[in-house]
């Protein structure tokens, strides 16, 4: 029986989704209690490896199991073998072909920043303080030349091992409450610490260590030196991962 589980973690405690030797992870967390609810060890497989640090709301994960096992009696079950910082939200039975990452049209993420005030207590393992108050309008004028197609061989991770880094970029758009900015982003798919030089780079431009001409031609393709900060990882969330069947 193969099975579609959304997750949510804060990712704080852990070395990212992916199992790394000797570090926690949020797939090693769920392959432990998936061994001990089932008696065997389970592979589990997700959308996206987010970062060290970095938090899921949405994150989607498939794993084969038994047929006839009781999905709302294993869900109880993982999320009470799991810490409070990982939930299994929802599992279903899908058809056994269906692939996380693959067959994903799009992911969402969103990235918090809070700004032009002192720290926000209830925000700060979830935000990014950056202590001069940015300009808005400014900041939507960055992110607007994301939406299209492009080449971010400048905004990833040197050690990112993807072949193409060409990516498609759906929306991209910053929203404001007060002093506390978000930047969403969807796209088909993103490098290695993409997400997060995209918003260094962007508030790299408003302390004038980058300028927005050069944010906008680095889409072409450049050197990762060239390119803004990666920020830190704490303002990060996989919001949303989108298949054909989605609602």
């Amino acid at each position: 029986m193969r099975v579609r589980a959304t997750i949510e973690y804060m990712g704080a405690a852990y070395a990212g989704w992916q199992m790394q030797p000797d570090q926690p992870s949020v797939q090693s967390a769920i392959e432990k209690a998936l061994e001990t609810v089932i008696g065997d060890r389970v592979a589990v497989e997700s959308a996206g490896r987010t970062d060290s640090g970095v938090h899921a709301l949405g994150q989607v994960a498939a794993f084969n199991l038994p047929d006839g096992t009781d999905l709302y009696r294993l869900r109880a079950s993982l999320n009470g073998l799991t810490n409070d910082d990982v939930s299994v939200v929802h599992m279903e039975a899908v058809d056994e072909s269906f692939d996380p990452r693959r067959d994903a049209l799009s992911r969402t993420y969103e990235y918090t920043i809070v700004s032009g005030r002192p720290r926000a207590p209830m925000l700060d393992d979830r935000s990014w303080f950056v202590y001069p108050d940015l300009d808005f309008d400014q900041l939507g004028e960055a992110a607007a030349c994301l939406i299209g197609t492009h080449d971010f061989s400048a905004y990833r991770s040197a050690d990112c091992m993807s072949e193409s880094t060409v990516r498609d970029i759906f929306a991209s758009e910053w929203t404001r409450d007060d002093h506390v900015y978000r930047y969403r982003i969807t796209g088909n798919a993103f490098l290695k610490q993409m997400v997060r030089i995209l918003v260094g780079s962007m508030v790299d431009i408003q302390l004038d260590k980058l300028d927005l001409e050069t944010f906008r031609s680095l889409l072409a393709g450049g050197r990762r030196v060239d390119a803004g900060r990666t920020a830190p990882p704490e303002g990060l969330i996989l919001m949303h991962v989108e298949y054909p069947d989605s609602a």
